[in-house]
């Protein structure tokens, strides 16, 4: 049976938390093609998505948490949530955590299947899952690389989007600017990559799950070293481990994607292992997942690989998934 992401995504969130009666946001999902034939087949065309002006920014900081989500609208009319922990009172920066989803899908769906607001909660961070804009087929989309996925040529910038959500919520709320974090799944991860190639000052680390960074590697060119974070599966169909194209457009494979971050982070040459004592997949067994890290970075330019042995494009993320990615973003802040 071949499904789409958005019915991947719901099963695989649902299958990870146990549970078929947890929240389900509304998101568009169709049984008609899997996600690597919709991503690989659609020959681009032209639209006419609105670029994003910078956001007019009055209000006063807030200074209470309430354990919900506040709705912040920008300029745009792309507004977005922002999750604010109880424990907040704006006495104290906090980090900001950025989840960006993936092809044919919505932050709300991602957040179903990756899980962070209970960690917001529980940790005490800022969290924002906004959304792409939705192409003519109907999926939700980034514009990060040449690659992924802006299939039908529209004229806007994500980038220049995704930096005044962040300016946004600074202004909104006691940001920590030293921990302004992304993850990002699938067209995220390229998203997440994309932002900090453009805002390298800004963006202390990135987790992205099945994505990649820029074939061409003079297409980035961050003026700072960021932490980066690649998890991927093996078997991965759609982006596929060592690499391959959507829509004639290449993209780099997991190995080759942290070795172009080394380099623009000053590493040495040599990625080392470490034993596989992660089990990020509750459908595979024992602990599958693989890490490996660079030597010899800048500071503030970590790059780790975790390879999820045999693991696919929408693995069916463990418990202990979430709170390894917030471990690793919390461990790496800008010097």
């Amino acid at each position: 049976m071949r499904h789409t992401a958005a019915v991947l995504l719901v099963s695989a969130a649902l299958a990870a938390c146990g549970s078929t009666s947890a929240a389900r946001p509304t998101a568009r999902a169709t049984t008609s093609t899997s996600m690597a034939t919709s991503i690989t087949s659609q020959a681009p065309t032209t639209s006419t998505a609105p670029t994003t002006p910078a956001p007019k920014i009055t209000a006063p900081k807030i200074t209470t948490g309430t354990g919900a989500t506040s709705t912040v609208d920008l300029t745009a009319k792309r507004p977005f949530d922002v999750f604010v922990p109880k424990s907040y009172t704006g006495s104290v920066a906090v980090p900001l955590v950025v989840l960006l989803h993936g092809y044919t899908v919505n932050g709300a769906l991602q957040e179903v299947y990756f899980r962070l607001q209970p960690l917001a909660e529980q940790r005490g961070f800022l969290y924002v899952h906004p959304n792409g804009l939705v192409d003519p087929k109907g999926n939700g989309y980034w514009n990060a690389t040449d690659a992924c996925c802006n299939l039908y040529g529209a004229h806007v910038d994500d980038s220049a989007y995704l930096n005044a959500v962040i300016e946004k919520v600074q202004h909104k709320y006691n940001v920590d600017p030293k921990r302004i974090f992304l993850v990002g799944h699938s067209n995220g991860g390229f998203m997440s990559y994309r932002m900090a190639c453009d805002h390298a000052d800004k963006i202390a680390a990135i987790v992205s799950l099945a994505g990649a960074t820029f074939q061409d590697p003079t297409r980035c060119r961050p003026s700072a070293p960021v932490n980066i974070l690649e998890i991927h599966g093996t078997s991965d169909p759609t982006i596929h481990f060592n690499g391959g194209q959507i829509a004639g457009h290449k993209y780099p494979g997991a190995r080759n994607t942290v070795a172009t971050w080394a380099k623009y982070n000053g590493c040495g040459t040599k990625r080392t292992p470490r034993p596989a004592t992660l089990d990020l997949d509750s459908k595979l067994t024992g602990a599958e997942t693989t890490e490996s890290a660079y030597s010899g970075c800048q500071p503030g330019g970590a790059v780790e690989l975790w390879t999820i042995n045999a693991g696919v494009h929408v693995p069916a993320l463990s418990s202990a998934f979430p709170t390894a990615v917030i471990d690793f973003l919390f461990a790496h802040p800008k010097p």
